[in-house]
């Protein structure tokens, strides 16, 4: 199994995180994710190796800016 952490920014509540997970766990692969407003953490478990564009892509599109932290 594979574990990454990102960083995202403009995350402030309960929804903003639920964004960001909905999005993220429609990538093929996917198996967990766990975001933290508080912290800012993404932390994306997955079956295979992940390509950090597709989880760029995914929390863009939930209108936020992740970095691999």
């Amino acid at each position: 199994m594979n574990t990454t952490t990102y960083a995202v920014t403009g995350m402030t509540c309960g929804h903003c995180e639920g964004s960001v997970r909905a999005e993220v766990a429609k990538i093929d692969g996917v198996t967990a994710v766990d975001v933290s407003a508080a912290s800012g953490e993404l932390v994306v478990s997955s079956d295979i190796a992940l390509d950090d564009d597709a989880i760029f892509a995914a929390v863009d599109e939930a209108g936020y800016s992740a970095v691999r932290a």
